[in-house]
């Protein structure tokens, strides 16, 4: 499904990648509180009522930016109107703005930031993702 035009082309595959990588991302950091969670308010009983937390409780907020922003993203792709490259440069340009750890900042950058120091394979995803963001 070439648009003829390759730089299109390109910006798209990379957008597809930015949210296959978002996917594993959020995955890892859910699974990720889900573990401090547990060990602060104690055992998640079922898949029904992480679910219901995840959605409601406020130590899942922070994530869901994320969530709502891999919708975003489907919404564009799966549009009956082609996607321009000007909706797909500033998908990756809001992806970019999303995931900026720090110390200080808003509630999502700290906690996302918590989340890369104490675990190496989301400080791994986030690095991937960066580099997908780069190009």
């Amino acid at each position: 499904m070439s648009s003829h035009n390759p730089s299109l082309d390109a910006t798209l595959q990379q957008l597809r990648q930015v949210r296959q990588a978002l996917l594993s991302l959020h995955k890892a950091l859910l699974e990720s509180e889900r573990v401090g969670y547990e060990q602060f308010y104690g055992r998640i009983k079922s898949k029904g009522e992480f679910f219901q937390l995840v959605v409601g409780h406020e130590w899942f907020d922070w994530l869901h930016p994320i969530s709502q922003f891999i919708v975003q993203i489907d919404e564009v792709m799966s549009s009956k109107e082609p996607v321009t490259i000007n909706q797909a440069n500033q998908l990756l340009a809001e992806a970019r703005m999303l995931l900026q750890p720090s110390e200080e900042g808003t509630t999502m950058q700290i906690r996302y930031y918590q989340a890369i120091q104490r675990d190496p394979d989301i400080a791994f995803m986030h690095s991937e993702v960066s580099k997908l963001l780069a190009r």
